[in-house]
């Protein structure tokens, strides 16, 4: 029989039993992610070898590219804070100085402790260092009345992280191509820095109400078809990043900041909750694919070969770097000691980092370099895949417990009173 159907078979088996057991699932310490990657394990070829696949970088690159910008733009339709600094506080730390902690933490164990040279060193760091937008669904803004500062501050982390992230990706290509860093330092800083971010700003702000006011505009002249209105928010993302990335900006930050746009130009909520649940279907759908993926893909003999640097790389990202990184980012936050804890704990990795280290292949990272740096992406995507697939839903639920008693003894008094 052709694998093809039996693959058909088995996917749509998945699809339905996690559909249907989604109420069962949602209160064991598992994650969806980890359950997909799992059956990708299954499926590949130490398992029932149905996905034979081993797909080309640029293959992976487009794919992921895709599942990241439905994510981003799914994140900034969560956004429901005005748009000031002060409402944003957790965020600026967590992107101003978390994720620059995060960037150099990772860099210093790749030159101190496997001897990468800084450019390289940098790249990883870049590579590793932001959250995942895709599989932190869990912890994240779950609707738009959700007021939480932990999940707003994880939301608006997973929008943004590549305002920062994407900057020292560029560093660590031009360090592979040119060693003398005086040769392109200033046009990094004034191209891929500065000019790249604000592009990104501007263009996320432009396209998305340009759209919005076409959309509109021609509602008011004929309802459009119910059944395609949504595919407004889609062509906002296809948009947005198209020509933020003619202009060379940088398109994952104007689709984020498209989603906050787009979610405050409308006012009817409908139209605002119809667009989320939307982009949400098909972003979980498109995770599937990606993380089934990721573990048809896997090989033992290169997940042998590089155990231990990808094990020293991932225990100290999860348990040290990111968690340290967190309470230092928030000195001074009027924030509870727990919320500053869980914003080190939730730091999930996925498909934002395979995304960038298949753009580094396609920009100069080749040869037993690339090998390295790939196997210690995908091992520590998979080891965070686990640990905090196990531990989300545990960690969570007794978060909300913890918020709710907090809660109710701020009404006791009142209550007493009465």
């Amino acid at each position: 029989m052709d694998i093809y159907i039996l693959d058909l078979l088995v996917i749509g088996l998945l699809l339905l039993i996690v559909t249907l057991g989604s109420g069962w699932i949602a209160r064991l310490p598992l994650s969806f992610a980890l359950i997909y990657l799992l059956v990708g394990i299954f499926l590949g070829p130490y398992g029932v070898k149905l996905i034979q696949l081993r797909p080309d970088a640029q293959f992976l690159e487009r794919v992921t590219e895709f599942v990241v910008l439905i994510s981003l733009f799914s994140c900034g339709l969560k956004m429901n804070r005005n748009l000031y600094l002060g409402a944003w506080r957790s965020t600026v730390r967590l992107i101003g100085f978390l994720m620059p902690i995060s960037i150099f933490g990772i860099a210093a164990v790749g030159h101190w402790l496997l001897r990468m040279d800084w450019g390289t060193a940098i790249l990883l760091g870049a590579i590793l260092a932001p959250t995942d937008p895709v599989l932190a669904s869990e912890v994240q803004i779950s609707h738009v009345e959700d007021r939480d500062e932990l999940r707003f501050g994880l939301t608006s982390e997973g929008g943004l992280n590549d305002a920062l992230a994407f900057p020292f990706v560029y560093f660590g290509i031009y360090s592979l191509k040119d060693s003398n860093w005086d040769n392109w330092f200033k046009q990094w800083v004034a191209v891929d820095l500065i000019w790249a971010i604000a592009a990104g700003l501007v263009m996320g702000i432009v396209v998305a109400k340009a759209v919005v006011w076409i959309d509109k505009r021609m509602q008011k002249i004929e309802t459009v078809d119910e059944l395609m209105e949504d595919f407004v928010a889609l062509s906002i993302i296809l948009l947005t990043y198209s020509l933020t990335e003619i202009v060379n900006g940088y398109g994952f930050l104007a689709v984020f900041v498209a989603g906050i746009v787009a979610q405050r130009s409308y006012r009817d909520p409908e139209k605002r909750h119809s667009q989320l649940e939307f982009i949400e279907q098909l972003e979980k759908l498109l995770e599937v694919g990606t993380i089934l993926l990721l573990g048809s893909i896997l090989r033992w003999p290169a997940i042998v070969a590089h155990a231990g640097e990808a094990l020293l790389v991932a225990m100290l990202l999860i348990f040290v770097i990111r968690p340290v990184g967190a309470w230092i980012s928030t000195i001074g936050a009027r924030l509870r000691p727990v919320t500053r804890w869980l914003y080190g704990w939730f730091g999930i990795r996925g498909v934002g980092s395979i995304y960038y280290l298949c753009y580094a292949f396609g920009n100069g990272l080749k040869d037993q370099l690339g090998e390295q740096i790939a196997w210690i992406t995908y091992i520590t995507i998979v080891i965070s895949v686990v640990i905090h697939g196990i531990s989300s839903t545990p960690i969570v639920n007794w978060y909300e417990k913890l918020i709710e008693r907090e809660k109710s003894k701020l009404v006791e008094p009142d209550v007493v009173a009465k």
